[in-house]
C-alpha cells in the first residue's frame, strides 16, 4: 500500500474561515502510475468485474503517440469510511505500463473527519501541485493534457465556480496510453457512490474504447469500485461495498 499522500498542514485546519480552501500538503510521492497488486475479490452483487485496476478504476486507452486526453465529470458529496479514505478523479496520459504519469484532477481527502475538496496537477514522479481556489460537492469539472512534443499543458476548469487553472511543462513521457481514472494512492475509498464522466475524448475524438482497457479498483478489505460500459464518450464509475 503506497504511503499516504495528501494530509492537513495543521491540526487547526478545521477552523479555517467559511470558503477558504484547506491546506494539503504533500509528501515526496504523488498520485502514480498504475498497481494491480490486490487480490480481486468475487461480485457479490452479481455480474463480472473488469480487471482488476488495483488502485485505479476507469478506462484505459492503450497504444502509443497520444497527444490529449480530456473529460468533464461532477465532483460528488462523499461519505467518508475512515480517515485513510483519499482518492481523486482525473485524466492524463502515461501510466498504465509506464513509469510517468502527466495529470490533472480534483483530490478529495478524509484525514480530518469529513471530506476536502483540492483541484491538483501533477507530472509524476513529481510531486502534486494543489491549487489554492475553491472546490465543493455538486462543482462540475472539466479538464484536459494535450501535448504537442514534449509540452505538456494540463487544464482543469470548475464550470460551476467559474475558475480555470492551466500550466505548461516539459516532459519526456512514454505517451503509451490516455486514461480517465479514479485512484485512490491508499488504496481506500470513501463512498462516493458514482462518478460520471462524460464528453471523453482521446486525440479529439469522442473515446468509444477502442483499444481500451475497463478497470475496476480493489483494495483487501472487499470495497472495489465498478466501472460501467462507454457510450457517446460517458461512463460511470460507482462505488461497491461487498
Amino acid at each position: 500500500m503506497r504511503a499516504r499522500l495528501l494530509a492537513f498542514a495543521a491540526a487547526g485546519a478545521a477552523t479555517l474561515l467559511a470558503g477558504a480552501a484547506p491546506a494539503l500538503a504533500t509528501t515526496s510521492a504523488g498520485f502514480a502510475p498504475q498497481h494491480a497488486s490486490h487480490t480481486h475479490h468475487a461480485n457479490a452483487v452479481g455480474g463480472t468485474f473488469n480487471q482488476d485496476g488495483g488502485n485505479w478504476s476507469g478506462w484505459v486507452s492503450t497504444g502509443s503517440g497520444f497527444s490529449s486526453v480530456s473529460a468533464s465529470w461532477t465532483e460528488p458529496a462523499v461519505t467518508c469510511n475512515s480517515s485513510n479514505d483519499l482518492y481523486a478523479p482525473w485524466v492524463g496520459i502515461d501510466g498504465y505500463g509506464s513509469q510517468s504519469v502527466e495529470q490533472t484532477g480534483v483530490a478529495t481527502d478524509c484525514s480530518s473527519g469529513s471530506p476536502n475538496y483540492q483541484a491538483w496537477y501533477e507530472m509524476y514522479p513529481d510531486s502534486p501541485v494543489y491549487y489554492d481556489n475553491p472546490v465543493q460537492a455538486g462543482d462540475n469539472f472539466s479538464a484536459s493534457v494535450q501535448r504537442s512534443g514534449t509540452s505538456y499543458t494540463l487544464t482543469i476548469t470548475d464550470n460551476t465556480a467559474g475558475w480555470t487553472q492551466h500550466v505548461t511543462k516539459s516532459y519526456n513521457g512514454q505517451n503509451a496510453s490516455a486514461e480517465f481514472i479514479l485512484e485512490s494512492p491508499t488504496g481506500a475509498y470513501p463512498n462516493f457512490g458514482t462518478v460520471t464522466f462524460t464528453d471523453a475524448k482521446v486525440d479529439g475524438a469522442t473515446y468509444t474504447g477502442q483499444n481500451g482497457v475497463a478497470l475496476d479498483a480493489s483494495n483487501n478489505s472487499g470495497s472495489e469500485d465498478r466501472t460501467g460500459a462507454l457510450s457517446g464518450g460517458s461512463f460511470d464509475v460507482s462505488y461497491v461495498q461487498e
